[in-house]
């Protein structure tokens, strides 16, 4: 999604990724600025290899983890970002 535009019914999360839960329109921030996913492809050894909707790139290494916001549509079931499960109460 461009920057500055939206979908109704859909509510920003912020959620941590690696290179495996990246996807296309994440806002990924690095050196505090966001950038807009517009595109990715793999890379041999767990790796990817970002394009920006500003037409920056960036390759997220395998072990790379950072924050992003994500729209997600809290009506439908299976959008929602999974969190952690707590620990037990003893």
């Amino acid at each position: 999604m461009p920057k500055g535009s939206y979908r109704a019914g859909t509510v920003e999360m912020a959620v941590e990724v690696t290179g495996s839960t990246v996807r296309v329109n994440d806002r990924v921030m690095i050196g505090g600025m966001l950038y807009s996913v517009r595109d990715m492809r793999a890379i041999p050894g767990g790796s990817k290899h970002l394009v920006f909707h500003s037409g920056e790139t960036f390759t997220m290494l395998r072990g790379t983890v950072m924050w992003a916001t994500r729209d997600v549509d809290p009506r439908i079931r299976g959008t929602r970002v999974e969190r952690p499960a707590r620990r037990p109460l003893t």
